[in-house]
Order: C-alpha cells, then structure tokens, then sequence
C-alpha cells in the first residue's frame, strides 16, 4: 500500500518513514506545501499523513484541495494542536483521524491499518479471493488453510491484486503504487515480472490456482474468469 507523509519536522519524517517502510508500506514524503499539492495532484495515495502546519503553508488547504479535486485518499491529520476545536475542524474538512503530536509509531500504523481497511476492503481484516486468505491484522496469508511465506513487497502486490480484482492494471500503475523508491530509474519492469513469478509460484506451492493473468503488452489481471 502506498503512502505519502507530509511533514517537514526532519527527525519525526525519518523516523515514520522507516517505522512505515519496516511495515512493508510503500512512503513517498513532502516537506512543504507545494510539494505536497504537486504530489496529491499527480498521484493517488491510499493513505496521507498530514501535518497542518507547514513552512509555505497549511495542511489544511492540502486537504481542501484534495476534497475539491475529489480525491478519495485517506487522511490522517498530525498536529500538536490538541482542541476540540482543531479536531472538530479537521474531521469536518473531510480528515479520517486526527492524531494529536507526539505518538507512538505503533499507534500510527494501526490507524492507517484502519483506514485503509475501511476504505477498499469494508472494514474487513480478512480479506480473500477464491482459496487465497489474507489476515491483514497479522499480515498473513493461507491457501486452503495452509501458510505461505511471503516476501512484504509479495505481500503488498497480491494485497493490490485482490483489491483490483478482475481489472487490468497496467505495469507504470503497479509501479507507481508499489515501488515508488524505483521511479525514475529507467523503464524495464523486469522486477515486476520478478516478483509476480514468485508470487504465482508461492501460491501454487500451496495448492491455489493459477489466477494472475498476463495481459499482452499491458500489465496483469487477478480473475477467477
């Protein structure tokens, strides 16, 4: 899952991006304002981490921009700000928490755990296509109830998957979405073909079906079909 933290506090954006990335989430970061609208507009974050007060501007009007551009992004506010008034205020401009500085990392995992539950699988933390089981409380996958060991990166791909299922996704969107750290770095996609062959294979060892799909040209495909 991909995340993006806007916060320009050096010591707290290192610290939540390693914990994060420790996680197996993908961060993307900005440290200000317009970095942060350049990167809201250019691409969709399952989660944002968001600071309200930023050097050339407000976390707010981020939000509010997000809102208007009707971007479906989660959004937890951090902040030192600890009224009633400024949580009232953050929620009401659309924010999904707020979390008042400081905090234990642990406690921010698990809310953007939340979040992101809620938003693309209901609420759920068993999510599951076909024999493929997903615990996302413990990250932990089963194939007809039996384990299979994978990699976080593996992990997040077939999470990915299982939420766009029976849809074409394109190989620049896996990347975009799971290997941001890689963008920029030329055009192969050599080690997103790697990483589906291993998934397929560790899924198969288990006794699931072959569901990844290939797509010519495109990208791949989860379907049952």
């Amino acid at each position: 899952m991909k995340l993006l933290i806007i916060e320009d506090e050096p010591e707290l954006l290192s610290g939540m991006l390693a914990y994060l990335r420790q996680e197996n989430y993908t961060c993307d970061f900005a440290t200000g304002y317009q970095e942060a609208i350049v990167k809201t507009e250019s691409w969709d974050y399952d989660c944002i981490i968001l600071d309200i007060t930023l050097p050339d501007g407000s976390g707010l009007q981020v939000l509010k921009e997000l809102k208007k551009n009707h971007k479906s992004d989660g959004v937890i506010i951090i902040s030192a700000r600890n009224s009633i008034d400024d949580r009232i205020h953050g929620l009401t401009l659309g924010a999904d928490d707020y979390l008042v500085k400081p905090f234990h990392l642990s406690e921010l995992t698990a809310r953007v755990a939340a979040i992101i539950r809620r938003k693309m699988y209901a609420g759920n933390n068993i999510v599951s296509f076909q024999e493929i089981v997903i615990d996302t409380t413990a990250n932990e996958v089963s194939v007809h109830d039996k384990p299979v060991e994978l990699t976080g990166k593996e992990y997040q791909l077939l999470l990915y998957l299982i939420a766009n299922k029976q849809k074409v996704i394109p190989k620049n969107a896996l990347m975009a979405h799971l290997w941001i750290e890689e963008m920029g770095y030329g055009e192969s996609f050599d080690f997103i073909y790697t990483h589906i062959k291993n998934l397929r294979k560790k899924l198969q060892q288990q006794g699931c079906k072959d569901y990844i799909k290939s797509v010519y040209g495109i990208g791949y495909k989860l379907t049952d079909k």
